[in-house]
């Protein structure tokens, strides 16, 4: 260890200045030999490693820090203590090297990092190769605007559902986020159409652009944009597909009823409710999805009326996480008041009234159900 205890006189050697270079060679010396005998290290060794290593990074000036850091940053085996211990410097070019590159650093590391650092720490980790979604989740919850927008933009990044949802809230009025978010391959389908929904037009048009697949099909009203757009990502969709079918076997059997509705409501099934609903109700799977992901709560009740539902199944309905509705039980209790107030035979001309303006402005996109009641001869094609 003669040389390990020489190497460190170097760096603490403070009697002559501008060390730089030599407290950095020391360092990067240090750290090879640490590299070179990884795995063959006891743990009285390692131990020792790390401890000179938080002891000298609390005294090397910033430069030395920063050059050490973007050196480490790319190699898999470096000293953990070491990376752990720029990740959390308060220096961001000193941080950012390994918070975006290193692989040394695990994901309690980087939870604790993004939980207690600032916006410049955040956003080096929102560069990282690969994200997990317990990391994104505090991105989302504490980053500031940039951090989000990189984040989303990411495409290694992970999002579960409740990232996506907050995600496609934020992007409300941020058309940047909301290009960011739209144009990720892994989206869930219902969350991309509340985005198609909520977002500016001129994001919905450059959602669109971003997507060459949906270059011909896109044109005319907004509208008409998101269900052409809507269409194409519905075609590409294995759990649309899968839920199509368990539907039209269903139908097949003479078993679709309510209970499909209530049953696929319950268990959060955004597909197969839609699907189920739309059949049921005899209207365009469009007006399905729409009515789902409306905040308003009116507009499923018209179409649940008209379907034949039950207050049991529209509560089902209201409650799902996918229109992120949080009503209370004095709004539930409006809106039970306002179904059951509601006649079967109003509903469904609401519905007619819909269909017949939308088909004198446009050719609305093809729907899984047929004009009249669904039949053996007359099925989810």
């Amino acid at each position: 260890m003669t040389m390990f205890s020489s190497l460190i006189d170097e760096i603490q050697d403070t009697r002559v200045s501008q060390l730089t270079k030599r407290q950095l060679r020391a360092l990067t010396r240090i750290t090879d030999l640490f590299i070179a005998g990884s795995g063959r290290h006891s743990k009285q060794q390692i131990e020792l490693f790390d401890e000179v290593f938080e002891t000298l990074v609390a005294v090397i000036e910033l430069e030395t820090r920063a050059k050490l850091a973007r050196y480490i940053a790319t190699i898999p085996n470096a000293p953990a203590a070491l990376v752990r211990a720029f990740a959390f410097d308060d220096a961001i070019a000193v941080a950012a090297p390994v918070l975006s590159q290193s692989t040394a650093l695990s994901d309690s590391d980087l939870a604790a990092n993004a939980s207690t650092q600032g916006q410049g720490h955040l956003h080096a980790i929102a560069h990282r190769r690969t994200i997990s979604e317990v990391i994104t989740e505090i991105l989302i919850e504490r980053g500031e605007p940039n951090v989000v927008r990189t984040v989303a933009k990411n495409a290694g990044a992970r999002f579960s559902d409740g990232s996506f949802r907050e995600l496609v809230a934020r992007s409300g009025d941020d058309a940047q986020l909301a290009l960011n978010v739209g144009t990720r391959h892994d989206i869930p389908r219902h969350h991309f159409l509340k985005l198609l929904e909520t977002a500016s037009a001129s994001a919905c048009a450059k959602i669109a652009a971003a997507n060459p697949q949906f270059t011909d099909t896109v044109q005319g009203a907004l509208t008409e944009v998101i269900d052409d757009i809507n269409l194409e990502v519905r075609k590409n969709s294995p759990d649309h597909a899968r839920a199509k079918s368990r539907v039209k076997r269903l139908q097949i059997w003479h078993e679709l009823g309510e209970g499909n509705v209530h049953a696929a409501a319950r268990s959060q099934n955004f597909e197969q409710t839609v699907i189920a609903l739309s059949v049921l109700a005899c209207c365009p799977i469009e007006m399905a999805e729409r009515a789902i992901l409306n905040e308003n709560p009116g507009v499923v009740q018209v179409i649940a009326k008209a379907a034949g539902c039950s207050w049991v199944t529209v509560k089902a309905l209201l409650l799902m996480t996918a229109a992120d509705r949080r009503m209370s039980k004095v709004e539930l209790d409006r809106a039970r008041k306002n179904f059951e107030r509601l006649e079967t035979g109003t509903a469904k001309r609401v519905l007619e009234f819909y269909d017949a303006r939308r088909n004198s402005s446009a050719v609305a996109s093809p729907s899984i159900v047929p004009s009249q009641p669904a039949s053996s001869e007359a099925l989810v094609s």
